[in-house]
C-alpha cells in the first residue's frame, strides 16, 4: 500500500498509438512530506502522516507550525494518514513526489463531492415530479410520508436536506501518465471534487498491485505557427488591395 496528496486540476483527454480515445482527469501532486510515522507501540496502529500544499506561516496555528517543524519543513495545509504502508521504507521528513506510481497502476481515488445545498426530492434523489396542469396541485413534492399504522415517518426516507460535500471513493481506476516534471498524474475517468480540491491516491485495495499493461500515448506538434500563416495571407492580399484602389482612381479621373 502507497498514496500520495494532490489537488484536482480538471479533465482532458488523450489519444494513444493505436487511436483510442481516453479521458483523463488531471492532477497536480506537489512533494509530500512525511510529517509523522505512526507505530503500534506509540498510537495503537500503523500509518505515516503526509502533508500537502504549503501555507504561510502568518495562516498556520502554533500546533500546526511546530508539528511540521519537527519533519523540518514548512507549515502544510493538509495533513492525511496512510494507513496499511510498511512504514520501515519511510522515515521523518522524507519526500513523496509523482513517481511513486507507474503507468498502467491500479489505485483509488477518494475525494469530497461538490456542495449542492439544500435541493429538493427530484435533484437529491431523482424522484419524478407530479403532473404540471389539469388541476393537478403535485408538482415536486416527496410524496408518500408512508403508511398510517405507525403513525411516524420512518427513518431513512429520501426527503430535501443537504446535498453533496460527501467523502466518496472511486476504486480501481488506471494510472494513465505520470510527468514527474510538472508533478503530474493522469489518472482514467472522472474523480469526486470539485476543481482545485484534495484528493487522495492510493494503492488499490481489490487490485492487489496489479499494473496493466499501457500502450503509449500520441503527442500532436503544430509544424507551423497560426502566427506566420495569417501573415502570409495578408502579404499576398496587398497587391489586390493596390490594384482595386488605383482602378478606382482611373475611374474617376475618367468622369
Amino acid at each position: 500500500m502507497k498514496g500520495i496528496l494532490g489537488r484536482k486540476i480538471g479533465m482532458t483527454q488523450v489519444f494513444t498509438e493505436s487511436g483510442k480515445l481516453i479521458p483523463v482527469t488531471v492532477v497536480e501532486v506537489e512533494k509530500n512530506v512525511v510529517t509523522q510515522i505512526k507505530t503500534k507501540e506509540n498510537d495503537g496502529y500503523e500509518a505515516i502522516q503526509l502533508g500537502f500544499g504549503n501555507t504561510r506561516e502568518k495562516l498556520a496555528t502554533k500546533a500546526s507550525a511546530g508539528h511540521a517543524a519537527k519533519a523540518q519543513t514548512t507549515p502544510k495545509r493538509f495533513f492525511r494518514e496512510i494507513k496499511g504502508v510498511d512504514i520501515n521504507s519511510y522515515t521523518l521528513g522524507q519526500e513523496i513526489s509523482a513517481d511513486i506510481f507507474a503507468p498502467g497502476e491500479v489505485v483509488d481515488v477518494t475525494g469530497t463531492t461538490k456542495g449542492k445545498g439544500f435541493q429538493g426530492v427530484i435533484k437529491r434523489h431523482g424522484q419524478a415530479r407530479g403532473p404540471m396542469g389539469h388541476g393537478s396541485h403535485y408538482h415536486r413534492r416527496p410524496g408518500s410520508m408512508g403508511t398510517m399504522r405507525p403513525m411516524r415517518v420512518f427513518k431513512g426516507k429520501k426527503l430535501a436536506g443537504h446535498m453533496g460535500t460527501l467523502t466518496v471513493t472511486i476504486q480501481n481506476l488506471e494510472v494513465v501518465a505520470v510527468d514527474t516534471e510538472n508533478n503530474v498524474i493522469l489518472i482514467s475517468g472522472n474523480i469526486p471534487g470539485p476543481k482545485k480540491g484534495l484528493v487522495i491516491i492510493k494503492s488499490a485495495v481489490k487490485a492487489n498491485g496489479k499494473i496493466n499493461e499501457m500502450e503509449n500515448l500520441v503527442s500532436y506538434e503544430v509544424e507551423e505557427p497560426i502566427v506566420e500563416t495569417a501573415e502570409k495571407v495578408v502579404i499576398e492580399e496587398t497587391p489586390v488591395v493596390e490594384e482595386v484602389a488605383e482602378a478606382a482612381e482611373t475611374t474617376k479621373e475618367e468622369n
